[in-house]
């Protein structure tokens, strides 16, 4: 027998996490899916775990808008850990962009709306591609599902002025340096030898112009690193996904308090 009393209250606010998550979380936020589809996802979703979490006892009272508010903010922050993590991938296109010479060119994702390196669009896309072969997206779902046990629907705050919690994030937030400059070393070490050579070049021979034969030069060089280390930038991208989850869990251990 399903009591509404308790049912409905807990499903509006199970139904808030998910859809601010939904909002920040990366592959699901996209322009690309129409927020009807958003908001349906997320309301099905809320049917399947009201009857699959644990509930505790919840009335609508003056206390149930502070939950809302705390409900909505967990889903914004986990949602928006996982979208920092993966944009360590167009940081490193950027600092190859920067070498190549493309830097002055960059694109208009249509998914986010705003403006993105070349490179970096190239290889968030594949980093998408490979995050939908690896099941990530579900595991990104199993995040917020399993998040009732660590963060349950009755805790009241959200633990802000907690340090570990400001600790845990400026960490994340390395880490995310750390990845881009791991996936980008390989073809920016490559073009800074290039660098070199050139400036020998343009000591040794004078006449010739390196400016006009440095561009194409390193252009070509670039991709064929590119070529050549795409295994292993696309081993790192899982090391990127498994840290992006880790983060997320860790996260969510905070806010929890356990």
């Amino acid at each position: 027998m399903i009591d509404l009393s308790i049912q409905f209250p807990a499903f509006l606010l199970i139904f808030v996490r998910v859809t601010s998550f939904f909002l920040m979380m990366p592959l699901f936020s996209y322009r690309s899916i129409p927020t009807s589809a958003k908001i349906g996802l997320g309301f099905f979703m809320a049917m399947i775990m009201i009857f699959t979490v644990d509930i505790p006892e919840i009335s609508i009272d003056s206390h149930y808008l502070l939950l809302v508010i705390k409900e909505a903010l967990i889903g914004l922050l986990i949602g928006f850990i996982a979208y920092l993590i993966l944009s360590a991938i167009q940081i490193a296109g950027g600092f190859i962009d920067f070498q190549m010479g493309f830097a002055i060119a960059n694109v208009i994702d249509p998914q986010t709306g705003a403006q993105s390196p070349l490179m970096g669009q190239y290889l968030y896309t594949i980093a998408l591609f490979f995050l939908l072969t690896v099941n990530g997206h579900h595991l990104m779902l199993d995040g917020i599902f399993y998040s009732y046990q660590f963060i349950p629907l009755d805790q009241p705050w959200i633990p802000f002025g907690n340090e570990d919690m400001a600790e845990y994030i400026i960490k994340a937030f390395n880490s995310m340096f750390v990845i881009a400059f791991q996936m980008s070393i390989p073809v920016v070490g490559s073009l800074f030898l290039v660098d070199i050579a050139l400036g020998i070049v343009a000591r040794t021979v004078p006449q010739l112009n390196v400016f006009v034969v440095g561009l194409p030069l390193k252009i070509g060089v670039s991709f064929i690193v590119l070529i050549a280390v795409m295994s292993i930038m696309l081993f790192v991208v899982s090391q990127l996904f498994e840290t992006m989850l880790n983060t997320m869990r860790g996260l969510m251990e905070i806010i929890g308090g356990t």
